[in-house]
């Protein structure tokens, strides 16, 4: 049973960024890992592409011979996939049961109200692949309240339309320590509790725009996310490792991964920690590693990783030594054969 994930967002929210570190992540624990370009736009990946719709159609045929805009032409190319399923299925036939990564368009009408990639998606599910969708956010919508709420609106619309498992991440978390202090702690805006704290900010962020009617919307908004109660956020820094292994676990448990067998994936160890839950330790404030104390804990990791490093080197270097010394041992520990004095004569034919 291959596993998946569908890797959506905004433009510059990093899904690309976020497909790369993921494929190296993975090739690091050992299991086998794909990459799917579906977004006819991009020309060049930093990943290795297994499949590029580009192969099938691309966005610049579609503008000069449809005279379509960009936005246009993407969705247009989604709808030629959806009508050449077949390229994509056996295209992914020979991927075998290799785990594969979905990277998308940055379109948010694809996965708010566009049905073709949600066609192409439940296809592919008949097909027995599991998959998670995965909703990349850059975190610089925290730094204001307007863009925070949008883009829960945004997280919940695609919740809806594209009903997979579903997990929200706010991206370039590492960066949200350079930004203007935010109001509230992290996790009020992961955990998306009581919005209605939010109003004050959402008044002085706009002060002509403050009313009666601007306050009844904020608040009809904040009841809206609330009764649906399906809205949270995990947080992400690609480059550090503590951080993709954290949300890979909580990807691997979404999907059912860590429940299932993945024989061919090569990655059992990985899988045994997923089901020990004592193997998951005590999950890290995140307001302390990302803002108040940053710097002290990048340092930490940093040393943490050198230590790892000389580790191996040192574990190498007598292993290396261990296989030298064997041999030589083996070779002064043979006794010299005595002469018996028999010789042995061939006879010539």
């Amino acid at each position: 049973m291959p596993f998946g994930q569908l890797v959506v967002g905004s433009p510059g929210a990093g899904k690309s960024t976020y497909c790369d570190g993921m494929h190296q992540f993975m090739g690091a624990i050992g299991r086998q890992c794909s990459v799917v370009n579906l977004d006819p736009a991009n020309d060049h990946t930093n990943y290795p592409c297994a499949l590029d719709i580009r192969d099938l159609v691309t966005l610049e045929e579609i503008m000069s011979s449809d005279r379509l805009g960009p936005n246009g032409g993407i969705l247009y190319a989604l709808e030629e996939l959806e009508h050449n399923i077949e390229w994509l299925e056996n295209g992914l036939k020979e991927l075998g049961d290799d785990y594969v990564l979905f990277d998308c368009p940055g379109q948010v009408e694809l996965y708010t109200h566009h049905t073709s990639l949600r066609n192409i998606f439940y296809r592919l599910q008949k097909l027995g692949y599991r998959l998670v969708a995965v909703h990349l956010s850059d975190c610089f919508c925290l730094t204001q309240p307007s863009l925070y709420i949008s883009n829960i609106l945004l997280a919940l619309r695609a919740m809806l339309q594209m009903d997979l498992p579903h997990i929200n991440v706010l991206t370039k978390i590492d960066k949200l320590a350079s930004y203007d202090p935010l109001p509230f702690n992290l996790d009020f805006y992961t955990e998306v509790q009581d919005l209605s704290y939010l109003t004050p900010s959402l008044e002085a962020e706009s002060p002509a725009m403050r009313s009666e009617k601007f306050g009844r919307l904020n608040q009809a908004i904040a009841d809206l996310v609330e009764r649906f109660g399906l809205v949270s956020f995990e947080v992400l820094a690609v480059e550090n490792k503590k951080s993709m292994m954290h949300l890979l676990r909580v990807i691997d448990r979404a999907g059912g991964y860590v429940f299932g067998s993945a024989e061919g994936a090569n990655d059992t160890i990985w899988q045994v920690a997923m089901r020990n839950e004592s193997s998951m330790g005590d999950v890290q404030d995140i307001q302390e590693r990302w803002v108040d104390n940053k710097e002290f804990y990048d340092e930490m990791e940093r040393k943490e990783e050198e230590e790892q490093e000389r580790l191996r080197e040192a574990q190498a270097e007598a292993a290396a030594e261990a296989s030298g010394d064997g041999d030589a041992l083996d070779t002064l520990s043979r006794p010299p054969v005595p002469d018996s004095g028999i010789r042995v004569a061939r006879k010539k034919k």
